[in-house]
């Protein structure tokens, strides 16, 4: 069982499917950018054009490995939420521990819309997002024992493989 949760790319034969040999090299990992800062930064990993009213999703070519109980919350960067109205399409994204034992390597999309009237263009390698590690407790009475294997919604699916 993992301790600390660690960023890493996806393998590149994972990423290929959304980009290039080129775009996979200068994906940088997420950090935060203070000491104090709550949220990992993740930077896009092409330049980023959103129309306004337009929905954009992110390949960001990274993953994320942590502690059985805990999460990956992601958000908008506050700034680019406060300007342009960007949302994530599901509210908040949540990347579960198991994510990572995904068939697609736990491999985060981040689907954003722009609501406002505005163009926002985000340069390759500017943060655009945040993610924030949290730790969650279980009732006493949970005995769940599915595993996962897919990406978005796949913790609902039918067939489920359980062990």
């Amino acid at each position: 069982m993992r301790t600390a949760a660690k960023f890493e790319k996806v393998s590149f034969e994972t990423f290929s499917t959304n980009g290039t040999r080129e775009t996979y090299e200068s994906i940088k990992l997420p950090r935060r950018a203070t000491a104090k800062s709550a949220g990992y930064d993740f930077f896009a990993p092409t330049a980023l054009t959103f129309q306004p009213n337009e929905t954009v999703t992110v390949a960001t070519g990274v993953r994320a490995l942590m502690p059985d109980n805990w999460c990956l919350m992601i958000f908008p960067r506050s700034g680019l939420g406060f300007k342009y109205k960007l949302r994530l399409n599901n509210t908040v994204g949540i990347i579960d521990a198991d994510y990572a034992e995904s068939d697609n390597e736990g491999h985060i999309f981040i689907r954003m819309t722009n609501e406002s009237d505005k163009l926002l263009e985000i340069a390759q390698g500017s943060a655009f997002a945040q993610g924030i590690f949290v730790q969650y407790m279980l009732t006493e009475d949970d005995n769940v024992t599915t595993k996962r294997n897919g990406g978005l919604g796949s913790t609902t699916k039918k067939g489920s493989s359980a062990v």
